[in-house]
C-alpha cells in the first residue's frame, strides 16, 4: 500500500479533476491537506479520503510539515509521496519532501522552475534560447534595462503564474508612469524581459528518471499576454495532430535540454515558448507541474488517454504509457463582454447546429455568474477532429458565434 498526500489549498474544479483519479488508484491510500473544511469537497470524494488535515496556509513550510507529520502518525509514520499541481506549491512541497527524505522534485530544481529570473539565468548558462531579462531592484535598473533592450518590454513578478500581474510596456514614458503607481522595492524586485514577437506555443512533457518519454505541442491564439491586456478577447488554444514536422524541430531539440538544465527528473511539465518571425525558438517560462488552460484536457482528447489519471500514476508509481496522438483538439474560451454579471449568452443554438458534432466537452457560463479573474473566462468549449484544419476553423467559428454579455 502506497501512502500518498495530495496538497491542494482549495477545492477548485481543476483540482477535483486531478483528485478524482488519485482517489481511484488501486493500492493507494490518499490524504488531502488543504485550507478549506472537508465539507467543501463533493461527498463522493470525502468518503474515499483516508485522511484530511486543514491548515491556515499551505504555502507555509512549517504548517505543511506539521500537517504531513500529523497524517503520517495515523499511518504508522509512513508517507511515500507528496504531490501537488499548483505552481506556487512546488517549492514548499519540495522543502517538506527534503526534510522527510521523500522522492520528488528537489528544492534546487523547484526554485529553478519557480523563480523566472533564476530560470532564465540557468537557461542562458546552458546556451538555451530565451528572452533577455533583468531582475530589477530599483527604478534606475528598470530604466537601464528598457533602454538597453529596447521597447516594448514585459514587466512581471519573478514568481508569477498564469500571466497574472504581467504587462507590456511600450515606452520610457509608459514605464515611468507604471513605476509611479507600482514602485520597485529592493526586497520586492521586478522582472523585466524582452518582448518577443512571434507565435506562442506550449511544450508539455512527461519525464521519468531524467528520460523525456513524451511531449505534446499546443498553440495559443492570440498570446496569453494579449488576452490579459484585452479582457474582451475570446481566444483559443489547440493541439495540432501532427507535431513531428520541421516547424517544431527547434523546440524538440531545445525543450528536453531545458528540462535537463532546470533539474526535471520525474513529472509532467509545462513550457511556454515562442517561434519568432525568423523561425528561431525562444523559451518563455517552464512550470514543473501539469499545464493549465485546459491543456491537460486537450491532451486527453487528442490521445484518447486520461492525462489526469496518467499524472497521478506518474507521480506515485513512476510509470507512464506513451499514447498515440489520434486527433487534433482545441478549446475556445468564452469571456464576458461588458461589465457586471453574466446576463445572457447569445449564439448557442447556431453554434450547436453548425459545430455540435465536433464538441466533446463544454462548460457554459451560468446566468448571474460573476466574471472570473484571469484569462480562461466564464466558460469554454472543447472540439476534436482528426484534421487540425477542421479544429482550427471550428474554434474560430465558435468565438465568432457565441457571445457572453455582462450587465
Amino acid at each position: 500500500m502506497q501512502n500518498v498526500i495530495f496538497v491542494a489549498p482549495f477545492a477548485l474544479e481543476a483540482t477535483m479533476r486531478f483528485l478524482r483519479p488519485a482517489l481511484a488508484l488501486p493500492g493507494v491510500r490518499l490524504a488531502l491537506i488543504g485550507q478549506e473544511p472537508l465539507e467543501r469537497l463533493p461527498a463522493e470524494l470525502r468518503e474515499k479520503l483516508a485522511a484530511h488535515y486543514r491548515v491556515e496556509d499551505t504555502l507555509q513550510v512549517d504548517q505543511l510539515l506539521a500537517a504531513v507529520r500529523h497524517v503520517a502518525r495515523g499511518w504508522s509514520g509512513k508517507v511515500d509521496r507528496i504531490v501537488a499541481i499548483l505552481e506556487q506549491l512546488q517549492v514548499p512541497v519540495a522543502e517538506v519532501r527534503a526534510k522527510l527524505g521523500l522522492p520528488g522534485l528537489s528544492v534546487e530544481a523547484a526554485l529553478n522552475f519557480r523563480d523566472k529570473s533564476r530560470m532564465k539565468n540557468v537557461l542562458r548558462a546552458h546556451d538555451l534560447p530565451c528572452a533577455r531579462h533583468r531582475l530589477c531592484s530599483s527604478d534606475r535598473e528598470a530604466f537601464a534595462f528598457g533602454e538597453s533592450s529596447g521597447f516594448p518590454i514585459v514587466v512581471k513578478p519573478p514568481a508569477g503564474a498564469g500571466a497574472k500581474n504581467t504587462f507590456r510596456v511600450d515606452s520610457h514614458e509608459q514605464l515611468a508612469s507604471w513605476l509611479k503607481t507600482a514602485p520597485i522595492r529592493a526586497e520586492d524586485p521586478l522582472l523585466l524581459e524582452e518582448f518577443i514577437q512571434g507565435e506562442e506555443y506550449s511544450f508539455d512533457t512527461v519525464t521519468i528518471d531524467g528520460r523525456h518519454v513524451f511531449h505534446s505541442i499546443g498553440r495559443y491564439s492570440p498570446t496569453p499576454l494579449d488576452v490579459i491586456e484585452n479582457p474582451w478577447i475570446q481566444w483559443v488554444v489547440y493541439l495540432p495532430r501532427r507535431i513531428d514536422g520541421p516547424e517544431f524541430a527547434g523546440i524538440r531539440a531545445a525543450g528536453p535540454r531545458a528540462l535537463d538544465a532546470l533539474g526535471m527528473r520525474t513529472g509532467l511539465s509545462h513550457m511556454e515558448w515562442f517561434r519568432r518571425r525568423d523561425g528561431s525558438v525562444a523559451i518563455s517560462e517552464v512550470g514543473a507541474r501539469p499545464p493549465g488552460a485546459q491543456f491537460t484536457t486537450l491532451m486527453s482528447y487528442a490521445h484518447d488517454h486520461d492525462f489526469y489519471r496518467a499524472w497521478i500514476e506518474l507521480m506515485v508509481f513512476d510509470t507512464f504509457r506513451v499514447p498515440e496522438r489520434k486527433f487534433s483538439a482545441g478549446a475556445a474560451y468564452l469571456r464576458g463582454q461588458g461589465r457586471g454579471r453574466v446576463k445572457s449568452i447569445r449564439g448557442l443554438e447556431l453554434a450547436q447546429a453548425e459545430l455540435g458534432e465536433l464538441v466533446v466537452e463544454a462548460k457554459l457560463p451560468q446566468i448571474g455568474q460573476t466574471p472570473k479573474e484571469g484569462y480562461e473566462g466564464e466558460g469554454y468549449v472543447v472540439v476534436r477532429h482528426p484534421e487540425t484544419e477542421v479544429v482550427v476553423k471550428a474554434l474560430q467559428r465558435m468565438i465568432e458565434i457565441v457571445r457572453v454579455e455582462l450587465g
